[in-house]
């Protein structure tokens, strides 16, 4: 079974049985398909229901979908999940829209430097989940792979791809003072600091978690002015705003 997925968060909108979303892609429409499978468990995922399985084998219902969807979009997004946990199809998906003059979003955690590398001539745009500072992501998400993630911005470095750098702020596993050592190291684009929502988590005790205030965030952006050129922060009730 394809594991293709729309979207299902408040920028959906529903035009003739096709749905499509208007934040996903900044400044554009955008088909999302979720690839589902990920070989990290981090406890505050947003996506818990899709970590395990996924394949993308019948492709010809995806090419399906985004011909269906032509009419309303200019860009595709592709999501999860880890989408380079099944890169062969991604490359196939992402020719498929380029040669049709869609615009291509990929995110990524940044686990497969090299299967990125592989990819990113057909790419335009590459979403790096920062998850913590390098040397602290065993301590927050179990895994090692701080030099991977580092491996992966320097490979967006070197392509023509717009490269945004996130990160999610959750009180408790994060603190400002992570944000800043993020941003004295890294080289992006944009850097995005993302509020945490303890809606949907694969940890339940982050459930009691409050969300940052956007106050809170604010000042965490302000504080890692002298390192990033362009930050930007994220939250449900303000959606994305660039700080001046």
């Amino acid at each position: 079974m394809t594991m293709l997925n729309l979207t299902k968060s408040t920028d959906i909108i529903d035009i003739g049985g096709i749905l499509v979303s208007t934040i996903e892609y900044t400044g554009k429409i955008s088909l999302v398909i979720f690839a589902a499978g990920c070989m990290l468990r981090c406890p505050y995922c947003h996506n818990p229901g899709i970590i395990e399985g996924g394949n993308l084998r019948e492709i010809s219902e995806i090419y399906n979908k985004i011909d269906d969807s032509l009419d309303f979009i200019d860009s595709i997004v592709l999501t999860g999940g880890e989408p380079l946990l099944q890169h062969k199809e991604v490359i196939k998906i992402l020719r498929y829209c380029k040669a049709l003059g869609l615009s291509t979003k990929l995110d990524t955690n940044g686990y497969y430097p090299e299967k990125l590398e592989e990819i990113l001539d057909f790419v335009d745009y590459v979403a790096l989940d920062i998850k913590a500072p390098f040397k602290k992501y065993k301590e927050i998400i179990g895994l090692d792979i701080g030099k991977n993630v580092q491996k992966s911005i320097q490979v967006c470095l070197k392509s023509d791809a717009y490269l945004e750098c996130r990160t999610t702020y959750v009180p408790g596993l994060l603190n400002p003072e992570d944000i800043n050592d993020i941003a004295k190291i890294i080289e992006c684009d944009l850097y995005t600091i993302q509020q945490f929502n303890n809606k949907t988590v694969l940890d339940e005790k982050l459930k009691v978690i409050e969300s940052p205030s956007r106050k809170e965030l604010f000042d965490i952006a302000e504080s890692i002015k002298p390192y990033q050129n362009n930050i930007q922060i994220k939250t449900s009730e303000f959606g994305n705003e660039i700080i001046k």
